[in-house]
């Protein structure tokens, strides 16, 4: 096999990163070699590979389902949102510059496609299959003529489009119409057909609507997926999706201590990397919810502060909002508080920013004896080191260089020499994501929080980050392989879109 497919969306969470990663799982389950590629990323959830490069998480965790390890030639270009209206553009897992959408949009993103056609053929020459992610809508007629993640890719790799639909937001006929309709005859040759996400009921009363659309525009059903709750791991974006009042799906085990945890994330502008309190709510008997308003602190047992693209903008929201007040009066009285990157940053005394902001010098909350300065360049590596006398991995993506004066290291070499971060009491802040996956770290770090608020819980002996990683990752792939027509799939992989599809008026605008 030397086959393709690109996985295109009728909307924005339509499900596509998880399609694409279902797909290499299941393909992968049958003895394929397959990659993951997105050619453009928008997202402030991201990973670091291990030859030090930054792409998007959702490429990461896709890579993890086609059981490869990730490399920047999967997600060549990442846009970081720094606002509404400007992002950091990274290219080949290196930032270069900050860009506004009109600029970008205006002629840069065009220049890049060779760039992007480059790292798929690399990739195709690698593996038996490469399966593409769209991003948006391939029908976003404003954008197509700079288009290089939707048909702007297809054509120039000449791959099949699947078109994912999320028939729980309603309007799902209507979506996969007008998306094949909206695109131009040389495109539409490429939309092979559809697929059905997040269906829920009985599939007999849909199929009536799945043989009309099929008469309407020539183009088959490849398969309906159900509904399931739980699937929805490495978001792509925290600038978008408002997660005020939102719970992180927990395991369904029951408690083994007597009580359980309350953690409160604060879901601060342009958070990034909230991913990581997931393998919190991995544990059986704690509780993660986003929260933006001081009252909803009083109840928590451990407040988190994540990380954020806009360190000095999250600290202007949370004195704003009361939350730096109640954050402060927390760490006073020994109540845990654990901050990361960015919230690691703004619990310290000083920052002087000239990078993201370019505000200069601005007061930090003081909790941590920590004063930290941006640098222009990016620290992206992926660290090991120990906390709590366990082992712990983790990565680092930030250009902001802390300058720990006292307290506490809170990460070490393993013989004492500290390697990042800082303790306080309660309070805790380092650069590293992804440590609390973790395991036996995560359980010696939640041991303390209970034990400082006075809970009786007890983490779970058994609980494996990875292994429920790997769980949902085979749940993917068996929604695929049960509710997908696998055989007509893995024909469109090989061969391409089907001859002779018909064209749907109107098409493009001119």
């Amino acid at each position: 096999m030397n086959g393709g497919l690109l996985v295109a969306g009728t909307t924005s969470d339509a499900g596509k990163s998880v399609v694409t990663a279902g797909i290499c799982r299941w393909l992968v389950r049958q003895g394929v070699k397959v990659a993951p590629f997105k050619a453009q990323n928008m997202s402030l959830n991201s990973f670091v590979t291990r030859e030090g490069a930054e792409i998007g998480r959702a490429q990461a965790m896709q890579a993890q389902a086609c059981r490869v390890e990730p490399t920047a030639l999967m997600n060549p270009v990442l846009l970081k949102p720094g606002g509404e209206r400007s992002s950091q553009v990274v290219l080949l897992g290196k930032p270069v510059g900050e860009m506004s959408a009109r600029g970008y949009h205006g002629g840069r993103q065009r220049e890049l496609l060779g760039t992007v056609l480059d790292c798929l053929a690399e990739l195709r020459s690698t593996y038996d299959a490469v399966i593409c992610e769209g991003a948006g809508s391939p029908a976003e007629i404003n954008l197509r003529r700079t288009d290089i993640v939707n048909m702007g890719i297809a054509r120039g790799a000449r791959l099949p489009v699947l078109v994912v639909g999320d028939i729980d937001r309603g309007g799902v006929f209507a979506s996969f119409f007008g998306t094949v309709a909206l695109l131009s005859p040389e495109d539409q040759e490429l939309v092979a057909g559809f697929l059905v996400n997040k269906f829920r009921g009985d599939v007999s009363l849909l199929e009536p609507g799945l043989d009309m659309l099929h008469g309407l525009t020539g183009r088959r059903t490849y398969g309906v997926l159900p509904f399931r709750h739980g699937l929805g791991i490495d978001e792509e974006d925290g600038l978008r999706v408002s997660l005020r009042g939102t719970v992180r799906e927990s395991s369904t085990a029951p408690p083994v201590g007597e009580d359980v945890l309350r953690v409160a994330v604060c879901a601060i502008p342009l958070m990034s990397n909230f991913t990581d309190v997931d393998a919190l709510a991995a544990e059986p008997g704690v509780v993660v919810r986003f929260v933006d308003r001081p009252e909803e602190l009083a109840d928590a047992d451990l407040v988190v502060i994540p990380g954020t693209r806009g360190t000095v903008r999250a600290l202007r929201w949370l004195r704003e909002r009361g939350l730096a007040d109640a954050i402060v009066r927390r760490a006073a009285e020994q109540r845990p508080v654990l901050g990361v990157c960015g919230g690691f940053q703004l619990l310290g005394e000083h920052i002087e920013d000239d990078v993201e902001s370019r505000l200069g010098h601005v007061a930090g909350l003081g909790v941590l004896p920590v004063r930290v300065r941006f640098a222009p360049e990016k620290t992206l590596t992926r660290p090991v080191g120990e906390a709590l006398g366990e082992r712990v991995e983790g990565y680092e993506i930030h250009h902001g260089v802390a300058d720990v004066t006292g307290g506490e290291p809170f990460l070490t070499d393993g013989g004492g020499h500290p390697l990042d971060g800082c303790r306080v009491g309660q309070t805790w802040g380092t650069h590293w994501h992804g440590s609390l996956e973790s395991d036996g770290f995560r359980r010696a770090f939640l041991r303390e929080v209970a034990a400082a608020a006075g809970r009786r819980f007890v983490p779970a002996a058994d609980t494996s980050f990875a292994a429920l990683r790997e769980e949902q990752l085979d749940r993917l792939g068996d929604l695929i392989e049960q509710h997908a027509d696998t055989d007509a799939l893995r024909r469109l992989i090989e061969s391409g879109a089907p001859q002779g599809l018909p064209f749907i008026p109107p098409g493009a605008p001119a």
